[in-house]
C-alpha cells in the first residue's frame, strides 16, 4: 500500500515523497499521500487536510481506507464520530468505540491537563472553557464573565484538586474572598458576574448531558490502541452536538504533547457542527495550528464549502474564520459538488475556472486534490478486503485492484 519514489509513478517521482496508496492519478501513474513525508520534503508547511464531498461521492470511503492503510506504517488514528459510522473500521482494528451517552459508564474530562509548558497548558484550558461557555450562551462572554471564569480556574488550581467542569461551576457560583479581591469587588458581585456562565455549564453537569464530561476521566481508557473512536451518535440530532464534539476533541488533544513520537491522524467528521459556532470555531482553528508541533495531522470533513461559511453574513467574523481555516490547510480534497457550490470553490480554494468547472462533473470516487502548489485528479481505489470497512453508501462503483 505504499508507493516509493522509485516506483513507476511520474507524480511521485516529481514530488519525491513516500506515502500510503490512495489510487490512480487520472493523468498517469499511482497516487500516494502522507502529510509527514510531504512536510519533510518541503512540499507543504501544514499537515492538516480538508475533505469536502456530497453524500455518496466517496469521501467517507476515502477517509476510512486512508486511516486503515496508514496503520500499517505505525500511524495512529483518533476519530470524533458524530454519526457512529466508524464501527466497522474499529472492528477491523480489534478495538471497541468509546460510546458516550448520558449517564453512561464513560466520562471524559475535557479539562484534563495537556502536556508541555504548564503556563501554556493553563492558557489553553482557559480558552477552551471560555469557548464552551460562549457557545452555550450563544454570545461572546462579557469581560466580567471572562474574568469570573479565569478566577474560578485559578482558585481550583490553588486547591490542588482536579480541574473539572463541576468544580468550575461550583467555583463560579461560590467564589472565595481572595478571588473577589483580585478584581477589587466582593464575593456576591463576583458570583453575579459568573452566574450565567455557571448555569449554562451546569447543563454538562446536572442537565440532559449529565454523565459524559462532568468528572474525571474514566480510568483504563486505552489511548495507545491503533484506532480510538469517540462515538457521539446519540447526540447527532442534538443542538448540543457542537459543544460535545468540542469536549471530545479537547480530551484527545490533552494527550498530544505526550512526547511519544507517534504520528497521529485526528478526524473531525461532520465538522459543520463545530464550525457553526464562532467561539468554538476559533478554538478549533487555534488547536489545528498546534498540530505541527505535536506531530498531529487533523482531517476536517464537511459536505459543502458553504458549510464553512454559512455561520455568518458575508464579511462577518464567522466567514473570516472559515477563510482562515482554509488558508491554514494545504491539502484540500474535493469530491463532487453541485453547481451552486462552484463559485464558492473557485474563490475559497483558489481554483482556476477549469478546475472549478470540473466539480459538478466528477464521478463517484474521483476527487480534485490540491496538495501544496500541485493539483491532481485522483480516482480512489478500494480492495475487496476493504469493502467491509467502509459503509455501503460510501462504496465506489468501480472496484479497485490494490491489495493491502
Amino acid at each position: 500500500t505504499r508507493v516509493r519514489s522509485s516506483a513507476a509513478s511520474d507524480v511521485y517521482k516529481r514530488q519525491g515523497v513516500d506515502g500510503a496508496y490512495i489510487g490512480r492519478d487520472l493523468f498517469g501513474g499511482a497516487f500516494a499521500y502522507d502529510p509527514w513525508e510531504l512536510y519533510r520534503a518541503g512540499r507543504i508547511t501544514s499537515p492538516n487536510a480538508l475533505v469536502i464531498g456530497q453524500i455518496g461521492r466517496g469521501k467517507s470511503a476515502l477517509v476510512k481506507s486512508y486511516l486503515w492503510r496508514q496503520l500499517v506504517f505505525g500511524r495512529q488514528a483518533w476519530v470524533v464520530d458524530p454519526k457512529g459510522e466508524y464501527g466497522n473500521l474499529a472492528i477491523a482494528c480489534g478495538v471497541t468505540p468509546i460510546r458516550l451517552v448520558p449517564g453512561g459508564r464513560v466520562r471524559l474530562n475535557p479539562l484534563d491537563p495537556p502536556g508541555g509548558d504548564p503556563g501554556d497548558a493553563q492558557r489553553r484550558r482557559t480558552e477552551l472553557l471560555a469557548s464552551l461557555a460562549a457557545a452555550a450562551l450563544g454570545r461572546p462572554l462579557l469581560p466580567r464573565e471572562r474574568a469570573a471564569a479565569d478566577l474560578a480556574i485559578a482558585a481550583i488550581g490553588e486547591q490542588s484538586v482536579p480541574l473539572t467542569i463541576p468544580a468550575v461551576v461550583q467555583a463560579l457560583l461560590q467564589p472565595g474572598m481572595s478571588a473577589a479581591r483580585v478584581l477589587h469587588t466582593d464575593e456576591w458581585t463576583l458570583a453575579a458576574d459568573g452566574r450565567e456562565v455557571a448555569l449554562e455549564l451546569r447543563r454538562l453537569v446536572e442537565g440532559d448531558l449529565k454523565g459524559m464530561f462532568d468528572g474525571e476521566t474514566t480510568p483504563g481508557l486505552d489511548l495507545t490502541a491503533p484506532l480510538v473512536v469517540l462515538d457521539l451518535s446519540a447526540f447527532f440530532s442534538s443542538s448540543a452536538l457542537g459543544i460535545l464534539m468540542t469536549c471530545a476533541t479537547a480530551w484527545l488533544q490533552a494527550a498530544f504533547a505526550s512526547g511519544d513520537q507517534v504520528r497521529r491522524i485526528v478526524v473531525v467528521d461532520e465538522a459543520w457542527a463545530v464550525l457553526s459556532d464562532l467561539a468554538i470555531g476559533r478554538w478549533l482553528r487555534a488547536s489545528a495550528k498546534l498540530s505541527r508541533a505535536h506531530g498531529v495531522a487533523t482531517m476536517v470533513v464537511v459536505h459543502r464549502l458553504s458549510d464553512l461559511t454559512a455561520a455568518g453574513d458575508q464579511g462577518s467574523e464567522q466567514v473570516r474564520l472559515a477563510r482562515g481555516l482554509l488558508a491554514d490547510v494545504e491539502t484540500r480534497i474535493v469530491y463532487g459538488q453541485p453547481p451552486s457550490e462552484v463559485d464558492a470553490a473557485r474563490e475559497l480554494l483558489g481554483l482556476s475556472d477549469t478546475e472549478a468547472g470540473l466539480l459538478p462533473r466528477l464521478p463517484r470516487g474521483v476527487a480534485l486534490w490540491k496538495v501544496g502548489m500541485r493539483t491532481l485528479l485522483v480516482e480512489h481505489r478500494l480492495s475487496p478486503s476493504e469493502a467491509a470497512i467502509v459503509d455501503t453508501d460510501a462504496r465506489m462503483t468501480a472496484g479497485g485492484t490494490m491489495h493491502p
